[in-house]
Order: structure tokens, then C-alpha cells, then sequence
């Protein structure tokens, strides 16, 4: 997992206020998006889980703010330049990437066989969702970290912007339980009822997709989602075939719920952090 990136996250990404009252901002916005969620999985929709994050933060700190209370407005700058754009950026290049990238790549197979050309896409397919499945760690769990050296260091147990140990071993045993047991029902709708799409695009779509990860945790240090990302690469690559190939009914289904992520996270955290306020 990317420490480094943490590290800039957990400096960077929300000024705390020390205490109780940063420890409710970050609670009340942690379960804002855990309940976003929670809902878009058992929904089959895939959705930022960083979008939902900076949602429900904004909402608490904003909460906050109207009960009289510490604010984040500091932050909020930083939540545009370093979270905001690079997310809404990244579905928008994975996709003229993935679909720009089939052009070269059907040039370079021209002379393979379909059966031979299918199997050798399958091949390079299975590698790029390795890689795609370490840069999806690397990207979440940097921010599971960020999040809970945020709380360390707002209930006073931290000091400094340190990865733990039993921080990083904490987080990524957590995300591969959730993918484990829980992953299968969003892969089901990328995989299955979003595009139709031969070996050769979903290879595009999947080096793609996994290549902006890399980048984005080990050389830019910005965070990007792994879900969107990919989804975005899939609907590029399979847009570069047959229109009727994309299933216009689920992406819709998919943008309207990116769309709603952050507005209703942040409605979720602002609510949350009203209704435990007379505890801090």
C-alpha cells in the first residue's frame, strides 16, 4: 500500500480541530459514507468511495460550523485541488484512453487469428486485473489509513502524520475481506451489465485503468477511484465497437449515482453530526 500517499493525505487532506469536536466531524462523515455505501453495493452500483468521504466530511464540518462549532473551511481549497478534480477528471481520461487505445492495439493483432489473438488478450487481460487489483489497494488503502491516523491524531494519540504498523495491517486486511466477500456484486455489474465487449477491449480497458492507478499513487500522489476508473474504461473501450453494445439503462443508473454521491453524503453527514452535537 502506498504509505507515502497517505501520509500526504492525512497532511494535506482535512485540518481536524483537536478533540472531541474534529473526532465528531470525522465519525459523523465516516458513517455517511459507510451508509452510501453499504446502499450502492447491495444496489450492484459502483460509486467513489472517496467522493462519498469528502461528502460527508463537507457536511459534518459544515454542521459544525451552524451549531456554533469548529469549522474545516481551511480545507476546503485543499478537498478542490487534491480530491475533487483529480476525481472528476479521471473518469473523463479513462475513458478517451481506453477508447483511443484499441485503435493501436487492433493495428498491432491484424495478422493474429482470432482464436489466437482472443487467447493472447485473455492472457494480458489476467495480468492488467492483477495490477489493477494492487493499484485498487494501494488507492483504498491509503485512504483507510489517512482516515485513521486523522483520527489518531484529532483524539490526541498521534502527533505526527506516521503510518503505524497495525495501521496498514489493519487496512489491508479489511479491504481484502470486503472484496472477498463483498466484491463480486459490483464486479457482476462491470463485468456483465454494463458492456459487451470482446478479449481485445476489455485487455484495453483493464491496462488502462490499472496504469492510472499506478501513476496516481506512486508519481502524481493524487487519489483516484479505482471503480471509476474502471468503469470508465470499459464503457470507452466497449464505445469503440458496436453502439448497441453499451447498455445505456445501467450506465445511466451508474452516472446518476455518481452524480448524487457527494450531495447526499454530505446531507447524510450534516444530519449525523447535528444528531450526536449535544454529546460533544
Amino acid at each position: 500500500m502506498s504509505t507515502a500517499l497517505a501520509v500526504v493525505l492525512a497532511d494535506r487532506f482535512i485540518q481536524l480541530p483537536a478533540g472531541t469536536p474534529g473526532l465528531g466531524i470525522l465519525i459523523a462523515g465516516l458513517l455517511a459514507a459507510c451508509g452510501w455505501g453499504l446502499w450502492t453495493w447491495w444496489r450492484r452500483m459502483p460509486s467513489s468511495s472517496t467522493h462519498a468521504l469528502v461528502g460527508g466530511i463537507v457536511g459534518s464540518g459544515a454542521a459544525s460550523t451552524l451549531v456554533g462549532g469548529p469549522n474545516i473551511a481551511e480545507s476546503y481549497q485543499v478537498l478542490l485541488q487534491q480530491i475533487i478534480l483529480p476525481l472528476l477528471l479521471s473518469p473523463v481520461v479513462a475513458f478517451v484512453l481506453a477508447y483511443l487505445l484499441v485503435f493501436p492495439t487492433t493495428w498491432l493483432m491484424r495478422y493474429s487469428s482470432p482464436r489466437r489473438g482472443d487467447a493472447g488478450n485473455r492472457i494480458a487481460q489476467s495480468v492488467f486485473t492483477s495490477a489493477f487489483s494492487l493499484g485498487h489497494g494501494m488507492q483504498d488503502g491509503q485512504r483507510t489509513m489517512a482516515v485513521i491516523v486523522l483520527a489518531l491524531v484529532a483524539a490526541g494519540y498521534s502527533s505526527d502524520a506516521g503510518i503505524p504498523l497495525w495501521v496498514q495491517v489493519f487496512a489491508g486486511t479489511a479491504l481484502a475481506a470486503g472484496s472477498l466477500f463483498g466484491g463480486w456484486r459490483i464486479s457482476h455489474t462491470l463485468a456483465s451489465r454494463l458492456v459487451r465487449i470482446d478479449p481485445l477491449r476489455g485487455m484495453s480497458a483493464t491496462a488502462v485503468s490499472s496504469s492510472m492507478l499506478f501513476m496516481g499513487a506512486l508519481w502524481l500522489q493524487i487519489p483516484l477511484s479505482g471503480t471509476q476508473t474502471m468503469t470508465s474504461a470499459i464503457v470507452g473501450a466497449g464505445a469503440n465497437q458496436r453502439f448497441s453494445t453499451v447498455r445505456f439503462i445501467p450506465l445511466r443508473e451508474i452516472l446518476v449515482t455518481w452524480l448524487t454521491t457527494a450531495p447526499a453524503t454530505a446531507l447524510l453527514g450534516g444530519i449525523l453530526f447535528l444528531a450526536v452535537s449535544p454529546l460533544l
